[in-house]
Parts: structure tokens; C-alpha cells; sequence
């Protein structure tokens, strides 16, 4: 007989270790955090999306195995202030403090019927909630009312203007004196840049197409006269003068105050003389360049002695041509602001409006009736002074003001009516 051969020994079957108990396990954990984070709010301490969007992160990240890697975890998230510490865990004492030592304890598989409030209470309502108890697992939001069938279509919400550009679309006539200057700030806001012109002056620059002979022979010296470096040079562009006109008469009284801040913002930003005419001409530019808006208004108007009266257009155009500040009108922006109602006869308008064409670079005539449905310049002032005009624009609002300040940036178009 064979001798037996002994069996080899079977080592006992591996048990496996105890299975860690896992907190939260199976439940909301976005619905935990959004209540946990209900109730520091109702206790003062100020969470918002950003700390409950860390938290929902960090338990999914790190799941907590116990209620102190769960306080860490929610105090790191929510926590951002030293002086909260305090709310912080009075709440979370009060949530969790009767709470057996795991109270969300669940079993690796679960039972087969599994309770949500077996050892948190769910209370019955959501306002339950600060009233003492546990988390609930869900929060749902209190029914106020029932909701009623509607056959009404799905509107979309309107979109209205800033009060700024409300206001800007109002009269003159229809604001007062703050809303007008705080209207002018932000016009003056707009002027962030001018038209220029060229000079006769000259600055080096290697994109320049002109080349400087005087520079070019200097650096020739080194190279035994030969011109090896060119320099290249550039004119030299200056902002463009501008000279404004405004009409004070009685029949622009509702936009005189408006237009001289328009004026004040013109002698901030360029070079810029500045007239009232009625009956007679103001000059007004040492009065507009006070740092307060109200303050040289107010000097302004103290300067027109006929301010509210008649108005001779022709008369001061030609006073303007034929004073010493005449030369200032040469290559100029030229701007009149006024209605058209003239006392003078048209044709002498129309003889001043031929000279002063002859000297500025543009001339832009500010009407507040430009912009009216269908209008017309049948004035007699209004139709003799418009051909030699390269805009007429509408001034009713301070939004008409705005467009006319963005164009004058842009005076690159030919002109149009």
C-alpha cells in the first residue's frame, strides 16, 4: 500500500475587518449643508453661497467619519472670521450635542428599510427647524399658497434705463438745478479726447515719413560723412481750437443753462473761447473755467447784463470776426448754439456766416428744435445761416448734447445734414 500523504493544512478563511462606520452615508449632503448653513444664519453669523458651495465640496471630497472630522470640516468651510468661532459652535452643539457618539451612522449595506429620522428628527414643517431638534434630511420650501392655473403667456421683464439716462432724455425745461450739473458731469465725462490738428513743428519718430536733415547730418559725422542712420520725424498735432457761441435770449431760456455747461466742459478739455450773445456779446471763458460747475454758471450769467432779451445773431457773429479774437476763429471748431430767431435781416447773416466760413475748419450749429418731428428751418435766420453750416444737429436733451460731443471726436465724415 502507498503510504498516505499527509494533507496540506488549510489556513483558516480571512476575516474580514470590521468595517469602518461611515457618517452621512447615503444621505443629501446638499440638503445638509444648506440647512446647517440656514441655521447659522438665523444666529447671526454671515454665510453665503460661496461657504455652502465649500462645504457640499468637502464632503464629498473627504467624507467625515465622525462628528469631529464633521465639525472641522463645516467650521474650515463656513468659518472665515475669528469673532464667528463663537456662533459657530453653539450651533453646532446645539444640532449635534444630543446625538449619540456616531449619530449618522450607517451600515455598509444598509438595512432593507431604511428610516431617514431614526436618529435625527425631521420636523414637520420647515420653520420647525429653528425651533430646536435636528437637521432635516430634505428642506422644502413652505407652501404659502396654491397655485392657481393661469392661461396668461410667459412675460419677459422689461429692461428700463439707468435714472441717468432717464434723465438724460428729459427737456431741459423739466429739470431742475442738480439734476442739471450732476447731467453736466457726466457729459463732461465724455470728452475724453478732441480733434487735433497738424502743426509746423517736428518730432523725431521712426515711423515718421519725412526724414530730419539736421539730426541725419550729426549722426553722419561718425561714418565719415556718409548717411548711414536716417532719422525720421513726424509734425507735431495739437488740439484743436474751439470757439462757441451760445445764444442767452428769451426764447432759449429753458436750454441756456444746459448749453453753458456744455461750454464750461468745452474749456476743460481744449483750447476753447467761449461767447453769449443777445443783443450783445459776452465773453464768458475766464467765468467757465472755475473748478465748481455751479459756481461758474453763476459768474457766467452775472456777466450777461441782457441775458432774457432779444437777439441779434448777424450783429455779434460779425463783433466776433471783427475783434481781437478774430484770429482765434482761424482753422477753428466753430459751434453756435441757437434757435435761428434773428432781428437782424437774413441777408446780413448770411453775409457774417460767409465770413466766418472762411476762416473756421467746421462750423456745427446746435438747434433745440432740430429734433422735433418734421421740422424745418423755414426761420429766416435759421434757412440763411444753414448753408454754411457742415451739421445742423438737435440740442432738445442732454442725450442730443452727448451725441454732439461724440461726433465732435469724430469729424473724420463728410458733411450731411
Amino acid at each position: 500500500m502507498r503510504p498516505a500523504v499527509p494533507l496540506p493544512a488549510v489556513p483558516p478563511p480571512a476575516v474580514p475587518p470590521p468595517a469602518r462606520p461611515v457618517l452621512l452615508r447615503g444621505t443629501d449632503r446638499a440638503a445638509l449643508a444648506v440647512a446647517l448653513v440656514d441655521r447659522l444664519r438665523r444666529a447671526g453669523l454671515p454665510t453665503g453661497l460661496t461657504e455652502t458651495g465649500d462645504l457640499v465640496h468637502a464632503l464629498e471630497v473627504s467624507p467625515p467619519l465622525s462628528v469631529d472630522a464633521l465639525y472641522w470640516t463645516a467650521r474650515v468651510a463656513l468659518v472665515r472670521r475669528q469673532p464667528d468661532l463663537a456662533v459657530f459652535d453653539q450651533v453646532f452643539a446645539a444640532v449635534f450635542a444630543d446625538a449619540p457618539p456616531l449619530p449618522l451612522t450607517r451600515t455598509a449595506g444598509g438595512p432593507a428599510a431604511r428610516r431617514d429620522d431614526v436618529h435625527v428628527p425631521v420636523p414637520s414643517r420647515a420653520d420647525d427647524v429653528s425651533d430646536g431638534g435636528g437637521l432635516p434630511w430634505a428642506t422644502r420650501p413652505p407652501v404659502v399658497a396654491p397655485a392657481e392655473p393661469g392661461d396668461e403667456a410667459l412675460h419677459l421683464p422689461e429692461r428700463r434705463p439707468s435714472a441717468l439716462a432717464a434723465l438724460a432724455e428729459q427737456p431741459f425745461e423739466d429739470l431742475d438745478a442738480a439734476q442739471t450739473e450732476h447731467l453736466a458731469d457726466a457729459l463732461r465725462v465724455t470728452l475724453t479726447r478732441w480733434p487735433t490738428r497738424r502743426s509746423r513743428r517736428h518730432t523725431a519718430d521712426p515711423s515718421g515719413r519725412r526724414t530730419a536733415l539736421r539730426p541725419t547730418i550729426a549722426r553722419a559725422r561718425r561714418t565719415a560723412w556718409e548717411p548711414v542712420t536716417l532719422v525720421r520725424e513726424r509734425p507735431v498735432r495739437r488740439p484743436r481750437r474751439a470757439v462757441l457761441l451760445c445764444d442767452v435770449s428769451e426764447s432759449m431760456r429753458a436750454q441756456a443753462t444746459a448749453y453753458l455747461h456744455l461750454m464750461r466742459a468745452f474749456t476743460l478739455v481744449t483750447d476753447a473761447e467761449v461767447f453769449a450773445f443777445a443783443t450783445t456779446l459776452t465773453r464768458l471763458t475766464p467765468a467757465l473755467r472755475h473748478a465748481s460747475a455751479a459756481e461758474a454758471v453763476a459768474r457766467a450769467g452775472a456777466l450777461v447784463t441782457d441775458r432774457f432779451g432779444g437777439t441779434r445773431i448777424a450783429t455779434n457773429i460779425a463783433a466776433v470776426l471783427d475783434s481781437h479774437h478774430g484770429n482765434a476763429l482761424r482753422g477753428a471748431l466753430v459751434i453756435v448754439a441757437s434757435d435761428g430767431w434773428d432781428s437782424d435781416p437774413p441777408d446780413h447773416l448770411a453775409a457774417a456766416m460767409a465770413r466766418l466760413r472762411r476762416r473756421a475748419h467746421r462750423i456745427l450749429w446746435l438747434n433745440p428744435r432740430a429734433g422735433a418731428p418734421g421740422f424745418v428751418p423755414r426761420v429766416a435766420g435759421m434757412a440763411a445761416a444753414l448753408p454754411y453750416c457742415d451739421r445742423l444737429l438737435p440740442a432738445a436733451t442732454f442725450h442730443d448734447l452727448t451725441r454732439a460731443a461724440h461726433l465732435l471726436q469724430d469729424l473724420t465724415a463728410p458733411p450731411r445734414w
